[in-house]
């Protein structure tokens, strides 16, 4: 494993500042929602947040289930917020976002993973802000398919979720996830919409083999999938999976060519990429093809 301490240069990010930053979180501050910017310690905090654009976080701030590379907290999450949504349109309209990104915890503790509010949200924000187009990042709602079409049914313009790791790591680190039925739940939203833009990401620093991620990459291509987002995975704390190594620029750029050769719409491959990362270049890049 890698000695942690020292980022590489291209890793270094400046401290988030500026006056939409402060804007933006005090709006979001107001009206009691999460982001996975702040929740998940988002190396681009800064970066979006000037740019006035967010990852919120739906369905609490805790997590069901405990992988062991994430920093949102995980135990018995509180009661379901069914004002969420509400409060989330409002706060999209407030900003006058164009694109909007949500995602959430795990919620294996409802019938539903969850889904009938990420539907009320995708819904609420088209009404009320009907320039303003919507991606969503699901759990796997594990497996539950009327959940996954709920969802599906209110038209988000971008759905991702991501697989995360290559499939012999998958077990190591989400525990209570399963690889195939990640890809599953990529390969029935394309077939509940055809025309919908499936997306899905993957970290690097964990001990996978270049080989490994070129053989992921053809299983979320197998299912269709249209977008890719690969990051270097950053250790959030002691108790989590160590970092195997970091990835150079010249190694990201390796992987974004293969992905392009493989058939992806666009491929966002760099040290600092996230699921979110220019998520409304990514949708363009999908939707002028």
């Amino acid at each position: 494993m890698v000695t942690e301490r020292k980022l590489p240069e291209w890793l270094k990010v400046k401290m988030p500042s500026g006056e939409n930053f402060k804007y933006l979180d005090s709006i979001i501050s107001k009206e009691n929602l999460n982001t996975v910017c702040k929740e998940a310690r988002c190396p681009n905090i800064g970066e979006c947040w000037n740019q006035k654009t967010a990852t919120f976080m739906i369905l609490g701030d805790t997590c069901t289930r405990a992988c062991t590379y994430c920093a949102v907290s995980s135990g018995q999450p509180n009661q379901l917020d069914l004002a969420e949504p509400i409060r989330l349109s409002n706060t999209v309209k407030t900003l006058g976002l164009k694109y909007a990104v949500i995602t959430s915890v795990n919620r294996d503790d409802l019938p539903d993973g969850g889904a009938e509010i990420f539907s009320q949200c995708i819904k609420l924000i088209k009404k009320n802000s009907p320039s303003c187009k919507v991606e969503v990042l699901t759990p796997d709602f594990q497996g539950n398919l009327d959940a996954l079409k709920s969802v599906i049914e209110q038209k988000p313009d971008t759905f991702n979720h991501n697989i995360e790791t290559v499939k012999r790591i998958f077990p190591k680190i989400r525990a209570k996830g399963k690889y195939e039925l990640s890809l599953n739940i990529l390969r029935q939203a394309k077939q509940i919409d055809r025309h919908l833009i499936t997306k899905s990401g993957i970290m690097v620093g964990l001990g996978e083999t270049l080989d490994e991620i070129i053989e992921t990459l053809k299983d979320l291509r197998s299912v269709n999938c249209d977008l890719l987002t690969v990051g270097q995975y950053l250790r959030p704390s002691k108790k989590h999976t160590a970092m195997s190594r970091w990835y150079t620029p010249a190694e990201f750029h390796k992987i974004q060519s293969i992905g392009y050769d493989l058939g992806f719409k666009h491929v966002a491959s760099g040290a600092l990429v996230r699921s979110s990362y220019h998520a409304n270049e990514q949708h363009e890049a999908a939707s002028n093809l």
